[in-house]
């Protein structure tokens, strides 16, 4: 080496040990902080260093590492560094860039568990910008493990440090956590002042009904809590919902074919619509606007009839139902009346801006069920559907979806017939294989072996949409064919809502997404439906749910639309509205259990995740 460069060399030493280093505390230990110098230069320093100043280095590169994205590297380093050897400051710096990058690689329990350990009792003593990092990471672990209310604790706890954008982002994410909960005021006993006026503050406004309801009960609650965080500064969804025009909604046309195929369809929608209607009356929600019912199947034209509902001041179309004439309105340059259609039309038309589309889409099951499957930790799929269109439709929904979350899908095919499903079942798990290995090995031995034939263990769960009948064969043959570890996640239309035992033990242990309408017996719209047409019980539930949606909808739709990220809660499903105005529908989820179909609470689910 040449002479004139050890000097600087010294001094660069010199450098990093400082950077890496803040004030000294006789028992809390110092805190890495990121140096100017390279990953390669911080390790080969920590390589010639005394323990303790090694780990201090080790954890700088491995954070400048976390922070560039290299997340392997990262781990690697952190794998260095033995957490028991360490003062409490690098053991809360260690854990926490441990429960970061858990986080990244989807493992959300392992990072809560990561706050558990006792140097956190520290916390509070280290600097504010290392208490912020490490109250943020654990309230994002807390929410991503499904602990919404141990998330908002802590993000209020943490708020008074926080500061420019920050702290908008947090007071952001406060108010997304307590919105999203079914029930805020089921939470408030024992909650502290700012948690309990977060609380009441979702449920104010998910109980309010129309928009200038909900617009009222806000500025309401605002006064009510001057001193609250959220008083002060209005969640930007709120603020956004004030500044909507609080036009009341007097006309309804409801545009439904009353004869032809579809009349059976459009009399469980309207009365669905009508029920929820009847509801907000005895409810007291004013203004009630008037329905006029229209008869699509005796449209002689759209132009005249949308001419006649602006002459009769409708100021929202519920309709039509049939598909033809949604797609004739979604190739219209413009609507001269918002409308909200019961089905959609073609995937990717670019459709007026005055027409929201909404329907029981298979589609929306499919990716929700991605989706769930994803959530329980689930990795490689194989998926299974009706031929012909519809079948095509669900399955490719299902993999687009599946495959943006990262997951693989190792097969996805049309349902054999009932004859060949025990051969397509086999095929697909590799069965067949696993048997001609074992006899293989008979011939090899000479020895009659006990074994059975062992599915593949690259196949995480089977995706199904299929008819109650077809799901029937499925499940009793991978029971059959040795899969029956094999977890099964369905569509509703599995799901006979018929509570009929003897058909539901042959889909014992089949999750499926269902719509909160049949999981909710004592729902009270439910039950008011259900003793008016009986038929509101069965499969037809689904549609009797629509139509009480597609009224809760009407008065909603300017909010769906100023607050993009905004969801509904109504009895088809979580409602969501797209940026291309399709409303879509995210389901609760059941399991086939003992002959009945059980609903997985938000516990629940969370355990099978």
């Amino acid at each position: 080496m040449p002479a004139c460069l050890r000097p600087f060399l010294i001094v660069l030493l010199a450098t990093l040990l400082a950077a890496c280093a803040s004030s000294p505390s006789s028992t809390l230990g110092e805190l890495p902080r990121t140096p100017q110098a390279t990953i390669q230069q911080l390790l080969e320093q920590a390589a010639t260093s005394e323990p303790e100043q090694a780990a201090l280095l080790r954890l700088a590169a491995a954070d400048q590492a976390y922070q560039r994205g290299d997340l392997a590297h990262a781990r690697d380093i952190l794998g260095q560094v033995d957490v028991t050897q360490l003062p409490p400051a690098q053991q809360i710096f260690f854990l926490t860039l441990g429960a970061e990058l858990a986080l990244a690689d989807g493992k959300a329990e392992q990072a809560v568990a990561a706050f558990d350990h006792p140097a956190f009792a520290r916390l509070s003593e280290l600097p504010v910008e290392q208490q912020v990092r490490s109250q943020l990471t654990r309230a994002k672990a807390l929410e991503a493990a499904g602990q919404p209310i141990e998330a908002l604790r802590e993000r209020i706890f943490i708020a008074p440090l926080l500061g420019g954008s920050q702290a908008t982002v947090n007071h952001e994410a406060i108010w997304a956590l307590a919105s999203a909960l079914p029930d805020p005021r089921a939470h408030l006993a024992g909650a502290e002042a700012d948690l309990a006026g977060w609380l009441d503050l979702a449920a104010t406004v998910q109980q309010a009904g129309t928009l200038s309801v909900q617009q009222s009960a806000i500025n309401t609650w605002r006064q009510q809590h001057p001193n609250h965080p959220a008083a002060k500064t209005l969640p930007e969804p709120l603020a956004k919902l004030l500044e909507l025009a609080a036009e009341p909604l007097n006309h309804i046309a409801l545009l439904l074919p009353l004869d032809g195929q579809l009349a059976g369809v459009a009399q469980a929608l309207r009365d669905g619509f009508l029920a929820a209607h009847y509801q907000a009356r005895d409810q007291g929600v004013q203004p009630l606007p008037t329905i006029t019912l229209y008869d699509s199947s005796r449209l002689t034209s759209l132009d005249a009839f949308y001419r006649d509902a602006e002459a009769a001041k409708v100021q929202l179309v519920v309709g039509p139902l049939e598909k033809e004439l949604v797609k004739q309105l979604a190739e219209r340059p413009s609507l001269p009346i918002p409308t909200l259609a019961l089905n959609y039309g073609d995937t990717g038309q670019n459709t007026p801006e005055q027409l929201y589309q909404f329907g029981l889409a298979a589609e929306d099951e499919a990716r929700d069920a991605a989706r769930q499957a994803w959530a329980d930790g689930h990795r490689n799929a194989i998926a299974l559907a009706p031929r012909g269109e519809w079948g095509t439709r669900v399955l490719d929904a299902f993999q687009q979806e599946w495959t943006s979350l990262g997951g693989t899908v190792i097969a996805a095919e049309p349902l054999a017939e009932p004859v060949e499903l025990a051969g397509q079942i086999a095929e697909l798990l590799d069965l067949r294989a696993s048997q001609a290995r074992t006899d293989r090995l008979e011939s090899t031995t000479g020895q009659e072996l006990d074994t059975q034939p062992s599915r593949r263990r690259d196949a995480d769960f089977l995706f199904l949409a299929a008819t109650p009948q077809q799901a029937q064969q499925v499940k009793p043959t991978l029971v059959f064919q040795y899969a029956e570890d094999l977890p099964v996640y369905g569509t509703s239309h599995l799901h006979a809502a018929n509570d009929n035992r003897s058909q539901y033990l042959d889909l014992e242990g089949v999750y499926f997404a269902e719509t909160p309408w049949l999981l909710d017996a004592q729902n009270p719209l439910r039950q008011a439906a259900v003793a008016q047409w009986p038929a509101a019980a069965g499969s037809l539930g689904r549609l009797y749910a629509m139509g009480a949606d597609a009224y809760l909808l009407a008065s909603r739709l300017p909010q769906l639309v100023a607050i993009p990220e905004s969801e509904l809660d109504g009895l088809s499903g979580s409602l969501s509205l797209s940026p291309g105005r399709r409303v879509e529908r995210d389901l609760p989820w059941a399991q086939f259990r003992n002959g009945q179909a059980v609903p997985l609470q938000a516990d629940t689910a969370d355990a099978v995740r």
